[in-house]
């Protein structure tokens, strides 16, 4: 069994993280009590435009109030990734570039990949492959199949926010990939969901179950996660 499957065992066989575009701590905590309410099984937090010592304060402050909670981070302000500013207590690291590609690895995939092996740190690595506004992926399969060793969830996504992946994709990066866990971090909504199901295991959704930018929609999160079966 993979790492995100004996994280979430009972899950359903796929996982529902909403992705909380975090403008402040009372924000980020409601967003996660709605997430948490209407059947996420975990939620990452996200910073635009904000310092990592910040975000850092308002997981602090998410995690006082939903301790035993599934609670991911992504550091948009940091081109590299070190486990040294992640909290010990986060239960995933998620990187819009894991520096894979179907050109092969990057240094800095393989640094941060020895930096792990030798960490006590044993939460998640969510590594983007073929993501939007990267550098362009010509064969998405060979890039998932690259990411394997280096990534617990290979994780892509369409070619901008709110725009799912062709389903093609998908189904070639998971035929490449061995089966190995993977999410989509885009475009999914309670209407597009199952057509992706039967190749992806997990869903970062904002968009489709959001009001606005930075408020999730009690009804939508539900719809989703009844979609899932949850």
């Amino acid at each position: 069994m993979s790492k995100l499957g004996k994280v979430f065992q009972g899950s359903n066989n796929y996982v529902f993280l909403p992705v909380i575009h975090v403008e402040d701590m009372n924000q980020a905590c409601i967003n996660a009590e709605i997430a948490f309410d209407w059947g996420a099984d975990g939620i990452f937090l996200i910073g635009h435009g904000m310092e990592f010592s910040t975000l850092n304060r308002v997981y602090d402050g998410v995690r006082e109030i939903f301790p035993d909670r599934w609670i991911g981070i992504n550091y948009l302000d940091r081109r590299s990734h070190s486990l040294s500013i992640l909290p010990s207590s986060a239960n995933a690291l998620w990187t819009d570039n894991g520096g894979i590609d179907d050109r092969g690895v990057s240094l800095s995939a393989g640094t941060f990949l020895e930096e792990r092996m030798g960490s006590s740190w044993r939460g998640l690595y969510f590594g983007g492959v073929a993501f939007k506004h990267q550098l362009t992926v010509n064969d998405v399969g060979l890039a998932a199949k690259n990411a394997v060793r280096y990534v617990d969830v290979i994780t892509t996504s369409g070619p901008k926010t709110g725009e799912p992946p062709p389903v093609s994709k998908i189904k070639e990066m998971r035929i490449s990939s061995g089966g190995h866990p993977l999410a989509i971090a885009s475009g999914l909504t309670p209407a597009n969901i199952l057509e992706y199901t039967p190749y992806a295991d997990c869903f970062l959704v904002s968009t489709g179950i959001s009001s606005s930018f930075t408020e999730l929609e009690p009804s939508k999160v539900y719809a989703f996660a009844k979609r899932l079966g949850k």
